[in-house]
Parts: C-alpha cells; sequence; structure tokens
C-alpha cells in the first residue's frame, strides 16, 4: 500500500494549534516543515500533500490566516530531501495554464522527478473576490474550466521532447528545433500558443491529484487523475468510491491500475487500545462547540451556523453549499437527516469523527490492512490533525512492512514510481514513432 503526509502546519481544524506539542508558528516555520518531511522520508512515506485556501476571515482556522504558499514551499523542502515526492495544490479557476505548467514543471525539475499536482477548482465564495471576479462560477462552469485547464497543461509539458536538447558549442547548435513543439491552443475558456519554457523532468509529467467527490468531480478524477485523494469516512464509502471512479475510468478509456485511490485518515495511535482513547479524549478537549461550528461552516463557503439553536435539529439551510464543497456538505445534511442530530451532535461528530484508526499499534495496522485487502483503497493520506504522524511512523509502519504490506525502502527516484505509475512519453515522440501516447 502507498502512503502519503498532509503537511499543515498548525493542523487544519481551528482548535488544532492549541495542542500542546504544536508550535503556533509552524505553518510558516520552513524549519518545521522541513523536518516533518524528513522524517516522512525517514519513514519511506511516498510523498507530502500541501493544501490551500485562497481566501480568509477572522474566522477562518489560523493554519488558514497565516500559511506558505505551497509551490515556494515546496521548493524548499526539495532542497532538503531526495526521495520522497511532493504535491502542491493550485486551482484551475485561478491560475493560468501556462503559469501553472511553469511552475509544476520547475517544481519537477528541481526535485528530479519528485513533484505533484492536487488540482483544485476553488468552491469558496470570497476566493472568487480576491482574483477580480464579483461570484463564484457555476459548480460545473467550474469542472469545465478544470478540464480545459488541464488539458493544456499537459499539453505544454510535451513542448519539448526529452533529446530536444543537443547543445554543441562547436556548430553553436543548442537544440534540435524539429522536437520544439508550439500548442497553439483555441479553447472555451483559454487561449495558449506556447511552447512552455522549460524541459520534462524524469517522469515526464508531474502525478495528477484529484479529490472530486460529486458527480462532475469524479468524471474530473476518473479522467484527469493518477491519484485521487478523497474521503473514506467508512470502508463500505471508500469500496464504493473506489470501485465507481475505476468504472469510470474504464469508461474513458483509461485502465483502472492508472489511478490510485488514497482516502484522508487522522489516525490515533497508541501502544494500547486504553492509550489511543485517552489520547482521543484529550483532543476533544480542545474543541469547543464554537470552533467545531466555525470548522463546519467553512465547507458551507461560512455559512453563519451561530443563529440557530444548537439542540434542536440541524437546521434545514437550503441550497447552501450546493455551489461549495458539494460533496461534504451533502454527506453532512445526510447524516443529521437519518439520525436526526441537532447542530451541536453534529459539529462535534464533524470536528474530531471516530474511525476504524484509533486504537493501538496492532489495531491500526488490522484496519489498514482490511481496507486495503477488501480492495477499498491503494493506500491513506495520513493527517495529524488529532494524532502525530510519528506515531504512526514508529508504531504502525514497522507492523505493515512485517507483513509485507509496505516498503521497507524505495523502490524508485521518481513520483511516479514511487507509485506503481510509468513515466508519461511525450505525445510528439510517440506519434513519430507510430504509437499512442497519453492525451
Amino acid at each position: 500500500m502507498k502512503f502519503g503526509v498532509i503537511l499543515d502546519g498548525v493542523g487544519g481544524p481551528s482548535w488544532a494549534w492549541r495542542r500542546e506539542h504544536i508550535e503556533p508558528t509552524a505553518s510558516t516555520d520552513i524549519n518545521a516543515y522541513i523536518a516533518e518531511a524528513q522524517s516522512a522520508e525517514a519513514a519511506k512515506i511516498d510523498f507530502v500533500f500541501i493544501a490551500d485556501t485562497l481566501s480568509i476571515t477572522p474566522k477562518s482556522s489560523p493554519h488558514f490566516l497565516n500559511r506558505l504558499e505551497p509551490m515556494t514551499l515546496l521548493g524548499a523542502i526539495a532542497a532538503h530531501t531526495s526521495r520522497i515526492g511532493m504535491v502542491g495544490t493550485l486551482s484551475t479557476s485561478f491560475t493560468e495554464p501556462f503559469t501553472a505548467a511553469r511552475q509544476l514543471a520547475s517544481l519537477d525539475r528541481i526535485s528530479k522527478g519528485r513533484a505533484g499536482w492536487n488540482i483544485v477548482t476553488s468552491a469558496i465564495e470570497s476566493a472568487a473576490h480576491n482574483h477580480s471576479q464579483d461570484a463564484l462560477p457555476p459548480i460545473d462552469d467550474r469542472y469545465r474550466r478544470a478540464l480545459e485547464h488541464v488539458t493544456v497543461v499537459r499539453a505544454l509539458w510535451d513542448s519539448w521532447e526529452d533529446d530536444a536538447f543537443v547543445p554543441d558549442k562547436v556548430s553553436g547548435r543548442f537544440f534540435d528545433q524539429s522536437k520544439l513543439h508550439a500548442l497553439k491552443h483555441k479553447g472555451e475558456f483559454f487561449r495558449v500558443d506556447g511552447p512552455l519554457n522549460i524541459a520534462r523532468s524524469p517522469q515526464g509529467h508531474p502525478v495528477l491529484f484529484q479529490a472530486g467527490a460529486s458527480d462532475g468531480g469524479r468524471d474530473l478524477a476518473a479522467k484527469t487523475g493518477d491519484a485521487i485523494f478523497g474521503v473514506g469516512r467508512t470502508l463500505e464509502d471508500a469500496k464504493e468510491y473506489y470501485d465507481d471512479i475505476k468504472r469510470r475510468a474504464k469508461a474513458f478509456g483509461r485502465a483502472a491500475e492508472e489511478i490510485v485511490f488514497m482516502p484522508g485518515v487522522d489516525a490515533i495511535v497508541a501502544e494500547t487500545q486504553e492509550e489511543a482513547e485517552r489520547k482521543y479524549e484529550e483532543a476533544c478537549a480542545y474543541v469547543s462547540y464554537e470552533e467545531s461550528l466555525s470548522w463546519m461552516s467553512f465547507f458551507f463557503s461560512y455559512h453563519d451556523f451561530s443563529k440557530y439553536d444548537p439542540d434542536e435539529l440541524f437546521p434545514d439551510v437550503g441550497d447552501v453549499g450546493q455551489n461549495s464543497y458539494r460533496s461534504v456538505t451533502n454527506y453532512i445534511k445526510g447524516v443529521a437527516s437519518r439520525e436526526k442530530l441537532t447542530l451541536r451532535q453534529l459539529a462535534r461528530r464533524f470536528a474530531i469523527p471516530r474511525t476504524d484508526f484509533i486504537g493501538g499499534a496492532e489495531q491500526v495496522a488490522d484496519a489498514c490492512e482490511r481496507w486495503f485487502k477488501a480492495g477499498a483503497v491503494d493506500g491513506f493520506m495520513l493527517s495529524a490533525s488529532v494524532g502525530r504522524l510519528q506515531d504512526f511512523y514508529d508504531l504502525v509502519v514497522p507492523i505493515l512492512q512485517k507483513r509485507g504490506l509496505f516498503k521497507k525502502d524505495y523502490e524508485a527516484d521518481t513520483f511516479r514510481g514511487h507509485l506503481g505509475l510509468p513515466p508519461v512519453p511525450n505525445r510528439y515522440t510517440v506519434a513519430r514513432e507510430g504509437g499512442r501516447g497519453r492525451d
């Protein structure tokens, strides 16, 4: 199985920074990020992952209020690591394809083939206001733009064939012009001539991550994703998503094994179940009702839930959230309806959910193995908003290695290699040789 870790400084939820072991400056401390990445690399973790937000309010999580920009941060991490992959978030709604292609290709060259792109469409209304737009475009428009954006970026990454540069000081010939390709793209959202002014890395293209959970998001993931960062709250949920994405991928002419699915997990691990329960209760003690409500409201574009009675059933908020994180908000509404939960109960459960990954080391390893062997996941994305990543490295990783479920050392030099994915061949080289490359 594969593992990635989410590096989120002081932690994603609004209360996470208050934990005893967290330094309040962690979200902007480059040395802290480097140390986290090096610890993950020592544990043979496949990649680190940096999420992002493009707007804040006074109620935003402390990590959102003051954080480093992903591409800049990963460039620094690349210089202090040698094997671990690195994924950064860039929005297709608020970047131009040429700029995104250049940033990601640069990171891929700097890291010698270890870069990845977390493709997001952005789902918070206020992000549009920070990018000269009056409103966030409808979700279907965002997905169409995203598909065209990714298509253009991929094409730009193939501007140079791998053997295009043939520097000869005697003749003065620096490159083979027949192996440089302009794009001349004109589409619904973008006009991009190209070519890109940077050569490809050893893995061809950076790894493409996508986290779509709505119907349109799943289609985008199945069309474009090399790896899917999904939500698997239960084994059954994860299995449904896994099977659906693989089915959609086949419908789009892709092989199922071309996509790696890894749901997010916040594991709480200890030597014993009792100790893990104590850690869970300690974390819960930090979470006030107001903080859990604030964290949940983020996914509803900061809808003001404080105006409702906390001990009444979850309110009918109509279409709020439908143009935001739709899959998350629909899930919350569905749980509230099925289980007749009050607003207070639901906010608490959402803030610190109970999962299969809270327990002693053997129990958590058993859960990882059970999900993996059930064909529900290809691996997991680990976060540390509640638990500690080092506990997982020290206690669970050795068990999985002993069981033959996780590698004892890196077996490849590139990020694609870590995930069991082949390098992406240059489309123009493939066409010249009569083969079929990736569109």
